[in-house]
């Protein structure tokens, strides 16, 4: 299952570097978010790998739906996390490539096209990287919130009951930086980022950083600690070291 991940990542990978700073074009869905022809093309490359190795199996991707809705494995599919980065010239998106048994994520793929980094997680296995320049796997220690580094892609993501939520969060923390999409999460993996706190999160969005972030050593949960599924309410909080969740989950009540 993860050669035939990764080999999904590879077609989506060759579809997509082609189209980057390209100038290529964008629509808008109806929920108002853009896509590309890069992103259509991409899903269906993923899916044709898959497909072809797995039959059985169904297939949820964010601009295609579903497939063989009553399997028990579904592969989840974001060919561009991030489409707005990607429009905008900035390598800062990603591939997600997940599986799901049930409601549970076992193996997770973060894939960087352009800079030619990956992620791979699988469950009870340590999350491996490779990537050109530099880093390991393992988030860091960080026991207090006072001392994270937290990010979040954009604070426009958080409605008005939310966005004080996040600002006592946010006050807390020793800094914070915005951008980043599905890489923030590849980066808490590498140690770089602490905490990461998100509320509008599609199934898609993180299927496949479950597996990636516990086995590099860190959680991911809803505001309440809680396992993310597939009918949450889209909030999110990955953590690097476990330690802060009792003081994460606080600020966010």
């Amino acid at each position: 299952m993860i050669a035939a991940a990764e080999q999904a990542a590879d077609a989506a990978g060759a579809v997509i570097r082609p189209y980057f700073r390209a100038g290529l074009a964008a629509d808008l869905k109806g929920d108002q978010t853009p896509v590309t022809l890069a992103d259509r093309e991409a899903e269906q490359a993923m899916r044709a790998v898959l497909s072809r190795h797995f039959p059985e199996h169904g297939i949820l991707g964010e601009e295609f739906g579903l497939d063989r809705p009553e399997a028990r494995l579904r592969w989840v599919l974001d060919p561009i996390d991030g489409t707005r980065a990607f429009i905008t010239g900035r390598p800062i998106f990603g591939t997600l490539i997940g599986l799901l048994d049930g409601d549970t994520p076992i193996l997770g793929i973060i894939d960087q096209p352009v800079t030619g980094e990956r992620w791979i997680g699988a469950a009870g296995r340590p999350t491996a990287f490779r990537g050109p320049f530099g880093g390991r796997i393992g988030c860091r220690p960080c026991a207090a919130l006072f001392e994270a580094e937290l990010s979040c892609t954009s604070a426009d993501m958080f409605s008005p009951a939310d966005r004080p939520r996040w600002q006592r969060l946010s006050a807390a923390a020793r800094r914070v930086s915005f951008g980043g999409d599905c890489y923030a999460y590849g980066l808490l993996a590498l140690g770089q980022i602490d905490a990461i706190a998100e509320a509008d999160l599609k199934i898609w969005d993180w299927a496949a950083l479950a597996p990636v972030i516990a086995g590099a050593g860190g959680s991911l949960t809803d505001w309440q600690g809680r396992p993310l599924r597939p009918d949450g309410d889209g909030r999110a909080l990955a953590l690097g070291d476990k330690a802060l969740l009792a003081e994460a989950i606080a600020l966010l009540a």
